[in-house]
């Protein structure tokens, strides 16, 4: 899916997060086809360069729209890892939508292949282990270079140890259109 309307989905997603602190209802009108498809996406706010919120789903659940509006809102809201995003900060808050493709199931029977493809391909990469599960979107690649360091981290994100990614676990991967 090549996004055209990508200026409309942004100011969604930013409207949708001012909402919240003007206490009156979001009105979406004209909404493009393109975004009354299911899809999955997930919301990344940063600020000055710096992470601020990161909330998303991983397989579709709703129409895209509609799920930028609610992403957003968590992200800037309830995002366990940071403080609630407050109204004075929003015109400093930078918005990003990862619009995500259907995840595959990646077999590997060693770490030596699932380190070869991630080096070669850099997916997003969903990792589940028993009850424990994370993910990370392909933009981490460029704060986390190697595989090893990505794997790892993405082991520690889902609160196993950093080696566990070399015991087969069960791996997802997955490409985004980023906006």
């Amino acid at each position: 899916m090549k996004i055209v309307n990508k200026k409309w989905l942004l100011g969604l997603a930013r409207r949708a997060i001012e909402s919240e602190f003007g206490g009156k209802k979001l009105k979406v009108f004209s909404i493009p086809a393109e975004f009354r498809q299911k899809k999955a996406c997930f919301v990344t706010l940063t600020k000055n360069g710096e992470l601020r919120g990161c909330i998303g789903h991983l397989v579709s659940v709703q129409e895209l729209y509609r799920d930028v509006i609610e992403n957003a809102r968590r992200a800037a809201l309830m995002d366990y890892r940071f403080e609630p995003v407050d109204r004075a900060e929003l015109p400093e808050i930078e918005i990003e939508i990862s619009i995500l493709d259907q995840p595959q199931k990646y077999n590997y029977v060693n770490p030596g292949k699932l380190i070869n493809y991630l080096a070669k391909n850099r997916p997003g990469v969903i990792l589940k282990k028993g009850f424990n599960q994370a993910t990370y979107l392909p933009q981490v690649w460029e704060e986390l270079r190697t595989p090893e360091e990505f794997m790892g981290n993405l082991c520690l994100k889902a609160g196993l140890p950093f080696d566990e990614w070399k015991r087969v676990g069960e791996i997802e991967v997955y490409g985004v259109e980023k906006i």
